[in-house]
């Protein structure tokens, strides 16, 4: 009965080292999981910031630009404006 008893009992405590080794081993791999998990975020973070920064940059870009539509009146109100002065010019040189 208390072979028997002692038995049960180490048979329960390898178990256990077994269960707590396993469990410690699991518990390693996903704190490593964890750890590229949070650099990989961090970077990803970092990429967003960046890419966010190139949209507020072309929204300035574009606020100064105008649509390609205002660029190309731009363009030919300024070529009229200096076909002006050119007349204007030739005009004071006669």
């Amino acid at each position: 009965m208390e072979q028997d008893l002692a038995n049960r009992l180490k048979t329960k405590v390898e178990e256990l080292i077994s269960r707590y080794e396993s469990l410690s081993r699991e518990n390693t791999d996903l704190r490593a999981s964890l750890a590229r998990y949070e650099s990989d975020n961090l970077k990803k973070e970092q990429r967003v910031k960046e890419l966010e920064k190139k949209i507020d940059n072309l929204r300035l870009k574009d606020a100064f630009l105008g649509t390609a539509v205002d660029r190309t009146q731009a363009k030919k109100k300024v070529a009229r404006l200096i076909k002006e002065i050119d007349e204007c010019v030739n005009l004071l040189n006669d």
